[in-house]
């Protein structure tokens, strides 16, 4: 039988610094919401002035989860210690699995104008805290768009839409749903997924309502999704919308954390601080 996911609760998220000082908002990992498993952290970040991202995300590092960051508008240059480097712009998805370590920086590749998009960090098992880093690195161009009879169109980044097309990126981890999908006004979205997912919206332009119960969800605002195997959600009568869909299944293991380090035990946090301190990254 089918459960439509209703929204469990809003998050609005912190206005944080972070970097070397660039302004965004954290959904998850902030007070509201600490996390939301797999999901240990959402910032969306968005500005047309300089001086709040010019900054950037100089060297540092990571062990023992996966950073996606997903371009809205503009472009940013990353390098990493084990000789990668390139551009993500307008429309592109990263999805960086950090594994056992990395050290990496990502820094705007402009100087002026709009830079916009989200940074997912999403946790690794433990038994694959330590596999080898890699990347997923897709262009705008690479990530299949599917459009619905109505309109709607829907963006494959990770899972699959509703018409079996194939996201672009593979993570056989969590089995992770992302989506960014255009409503057009008057419409609504119906998305099945595994009823053991934690899931939720973000609301990336317009106004939507969620679930049978049409609670109402604004633009820059996160709904935590109840359990269930689908998903309804309905735009302005007279506004298109957008939004992200993002689902995965739960590890339901114990976590700990340490700035740029989630591992299992703190044993292990304080291991990766020594690797580090001791050049034993890659």
């Amino acid at each position: 039988m089918t459960q439509t996911r209703e929204s469990d609760f809003i998050v609005n998220g912190n206005r944080v610094s972070d970097g070397a000082g660039v302004q965004l908002t954290r959904i998850i990992g902030s007070p509201e919401l600490n996390m939301l498993d797999p999901f240990l952290m959402f910032d969306a970040f968005g500005s047309d002035k300089p001086q709040e991202y010019l900054a950037g995300f100089p060297p540092h590092p990571h062990r023992g989860f996966e950073t996606v960051t997903y371009m809205l508008q503009g472009r940013m240059k990353h390098e990493d210690s084990v000789g990668n480097a390139g551009i993500i712009e307008t429309g592109g998805v990263q999805w960086m699995t950090a594994g056992k370590g990395i050290i990496h920086s990502e820094m705007p590749e402009q100087k002026e104008g709009l830079l916009a998009g989200f940074q997912l960090w999403v946790n690794l098992p433990s038994e694959h805290k330590m596999t080898e880093p890699k990347y997923q690195e897709k262009a705008a161009s690479e990530i299949p768009v599917t459009t619905l009879d109505d309109g709607t169109n829907i963006k494959v980044i990770a899972g699959r839409a509703s018409d079996g097309t194939e996201g672009v990126i593979t993570n056989h981890f969590v089995e992770p749903t992302y989506l960014h999908v255009f409503l057009p006004a008057g419409k609504q979205f119906v998305h099945s997924t595994e009823e053991t997912d934690n899931a939720f919206i973000y609301a990336v332009k317009g106004q939507l309502s969620i679930g049978k119960n049409q609670a109402p969800l604004n633009l820059g605002q996160l709904s935590v999704l109840g359990k269930g195997s689908e998903v309804l959600i309905k735009s302005d009568k007279e506004h298109a919308s957008e939004f992200l869909l993002v689902s995965a299944q739960p590890l339901n293991e114990p976590i700990a954390r340490g700035g740029p380090f989630v591992m299992t035990t703190r044993e292990q946090v304080e291991q990766a601080f020594d690797d580090y301190r001791q050049g034993r990254f890659a």
